[in-house]
């Protein structure tokens, strides 16, 4: 089997690079979060902030495109290693896909114009704001994404538990040793 696909005992690269890319992504949709609160106005946080949409929208397609793989793959995937840690990892998956959702869900409901990457995705409307869009973004979108990082610290925290209290070394599996 080439490294390419996920094995019953490793995650491939492609597994590996989608979540890797996402880890990197979202340590950097919360550093601008953080940016954004603690410096605002300076220069930090006017170059970070106007990078925070098109990386949530990045992120959404990324997390799309894991989920695809993975069913695609599921026969050959690692299994895991508790209910729990499937439990978790559809839970992270949720919040992934739903924390930018809402907000691309704010954003049109707002009637303002969103450009990713030099690509007009909303144009915008001047015909008044659509409040069932906005208000339910406005309450979710920050706090599932606080419950996202701590979930994600706890993730972090299980890999290492389970490689230093003698269980499998789940780590490893994502690592690519």
């Amino acid at each position: 089997m080439s490294n390419i696909h996920d094995s019953k005992s490793r995650y491939g690269l492609v597994t590996r690079l989608l979540h890797w890319s996402m880890a990197l992504l979202l340590a950097w949709q919360f550093i601008t979060v953080i940016a954004h609160t603690a410096l605002e106005g300076s220069g930090l946080d006017k170059f970070a902030w106007s990078t925070h949409k098109p990386m949530g929208l990045l992120l959404m397609i990324l997390v799309s495109a894991r989920l695809v793989w993975a069913v695609a793959s599921l026969s050959r995937r690692p299994v895991a290693v508790s209910l729990m840690a499937k439990l978790g990892h559809l839970a992270l998956y949720a919040l992934m896909f739903v924390i930018p959702f809402v907000a691309l869900l704010r954003q049109y409901g707002s009637g303002r114009e969103f450009v990713a990457f030099g690509v007009t995705l909303m144009p915008g409307f001047s015909d008044g704001k659509i409040s069932w869009m906005i208000e339910p973004a406005n309450l979710l979108h920050g706090n599932l994404g606080w419950m996202l990082l701590a979930m994600i610290i706890g993730h972090v925290v299980m890999a290492f538990a389970h490689r230093r209290l003698g269980g499998e070394d789940v780590l490893a599996r994502m690592v690519g040793r």
